[in-house]
Parts: structure tokens; sequence; C-alpha cells
């Protein structure tokens, strides 16, 4: 890798890091969040998710968030897309919001997603892992044909905290559907931090050839165990050039216990940037996101950046 390489970078706080909060973030704030980051030079940005209200209610909001957001054209926002009834929820909301700013949509892009573990996918959504699948083809084909551009999403691919290790041949199997029923991003979720550096760079050299060159390959870790970064190095060793991650380290889980947070996307940026690699990210904007959040959650984040600040070399 030279310095000359860019790295695009996909901040899931919003989404990812407030349903796992034991608290549900007013409306307003998230609001106020979201456009904060959405200036810091963040190129992706996933805003909510349409899931039902009584199983997350921290996101029964969505609809007054993509309503009240602004979010500039450069920024690519993103939801997440549980089934088929999520999907027409958000199509319904993204052509009344467009007609309200004369053309904008609420977002650009869906994830959807399910588990490479039987026992994960049953846990986290209660279905098989081939019920899900269906699903989620019938949602991409959909997607598609609404001119949305769609990642696949594949949580426990390196571990799953209940049947151990996950074989990448399935996870590759999983990928290869996801591709073919339309999903021109796919991204591989340490869901509950148990990937090692080595895994990480041998399942990515095989997921590109598994996948080929148009299908873009996403990293999203977690930090539960301290080798959040540790991988990125690694599947930066393996071409990858997108990541995803959150502010502040928020997120988790919310199925096993002890699932800690995402990477933090400053930690992230950070580190990037003392390599020489470019993301377009202004890390003290992005830290007085994660500041702000931090104020509002009354209590400390796992982000180092946060504490530590940023290098000045001067």
């Amino acid at each position: 890798m030279t310095v000359s390489d860019s790295v695009k970078i996909r901040e899931v706080g919003p989404r990812d890091g407030f349903q796992n909060e034991p608290e549900t973030i007013p409306t307003a704030r998230k609001i106020e969040l979201i456009d904060a980051l959405a200036r810091t030079g963040l190129p992706r940005l996933e805003v909510t998710s349409f899931v039902r209200p009584d199983v997350i209610p921290q996101l029964a909001d969505a609809a007054e968030v993509l309503a009240g957001v602004d979010i500039p054209e450069r920024v690519a926002a993103s939801v997440l897309i549980p089934n088929e009834r999520g999907l027409d929820a958000a199509l319904e909301l993204r052509a009344r919001v467009g007609r309200d700013r004369g053309g904008r949509p609420a977002f650009d892009e869906i994830n959807v997603f399910l588990s490479a573990s039987e026992t994960h996918n049953r846990k986290n959504v209660n279905r098989s892992i081939a019920e899900s699948l269906a699903g989620l083809e019938r949602v991409l084909a959909q997607a598609r044909d609404a001119g949305l551009r769609c990642e696949g999403v594949i949580a426990t691919s390196f571990g799953c905290p209940y049947e151990g290790r996950v074989p990448a041949g399935r996870v590759l199997e999983l990928a290869r559907s996801l591709r073919d029923a339309g999903a021109q991003e796919v991204a591989f979720g340490d869901t509950t931090g148990m990937a090692n550096p080595l895994q990480v760079r041998d399942f990515f050299a095989q997921a590109r050839a598994a996948l080929g060159q148009q299908t873009e390959l996403t990293a999203h870790f977690h930090n539960t165990r301290g080798q959040g970064l540790a991988n990125v190095l690694a599947a930066l060793d393996a071409g990858v050039r997108s990541f995803e991650s959150s502010f502040g380290e928020l997120g988790g889980c919310p199925v096993p216990a002890g699932a800690t947070g995402n990477i933090a996307t400053e930690d992230l940026v950070s580190m990037l940037h003392e390599m020489g690699i470019e993301t377009g990210i202004d890390l003290p904007a992005l830290l007085a996101c994660s500041r702000r959040v931090q104020e509002l959650l009354g209590r400390p984040l796992g982000s180092h950046t946060l504490v530590a600040g940023p290098i000045d070399w001067r």
C-alpha cells in the first residue's frame, strides 16, 4: 500500500451505534449529530433502519430523522433494511421526502444483513439463514429496480459466539448469493470481535478471488477484544479500501452479552492519516461530534483518540 492510496469510510454510528444504547436519543439530537457528521468529510453515512419499533425502539423515529436531516449531496446516505416490509416503508418515505425536497431523496443506498451462523441468525432475526437469504434476494431485486445502490452485510463472518469458528467457504457462498441477487458491495462483519489479523488477511484474499473485481469489499470490525485496528491493517494489506466504523466507538451487537462497540471512526481516521492514507475526513470536526454524543449520553466512550486527542507534530 502506498501513501497515495485512499480509503472510504461509512459512518454507522447513527444506526449501529444508537440502536445499541440503553437510552433512546431524542430525535432532534439525532438530527443535529447526523447533520454534523455529514459535514466532517465522511463520504458515506448510515442514517437509520426500518426495523420494527417494538423490537428496536431506539430507531422508532426513522421516518422523522430522515425527513429532518440535511445531508449534502456529496454524502451517500444509507438505511438498513431488514425485510420486504421495511423496504416498502423506506421507499414510500423516500418518495415523499424527495417530493418535499424538490427531488433530493432521503437516502441513496440500502444495506441488508444476515448472519453466517445459524444460531446467531436465529437469535438475531428469528429466521434460518435460508429464510433470510430468500427474503433478502427479493429485497435486493426490488431495491435495484428502484435505482438504489445495495450493500449486503454478513454478520459473524469471522466467528460466532455460539458456534465458534465459521468456515470461510460458508461466508463466501453467502457473499456470492448476495452479489448475484444485486448487492454491489458486500461487508463482512466481525460482530463480536473474534477476528485476528492473520485470519483477516487470508479471508479477504479469498473473498477477492471468490467475488471478482467488480464487487466492493468492505470490512466491519468491532473492538471487543482490542484487535480492531490491527484487523484494519491486515485488511488493508489484503487490498480492502472500504471500512465501516462508529464515532465514539458506539455500538455492538444486541444479541450476545459483552459484545462491545465498533472500532471508533476517529481512531480509524487518526491511524490512517498517520500512515499517510487519505480519507477526506476532518478529524477535529469528527472528534467534536464524538464529544457531543459523549456529553449527551453522560458517560465516557471507548474511543482512544477522543481521550488523547489527535497527534500534534509541531
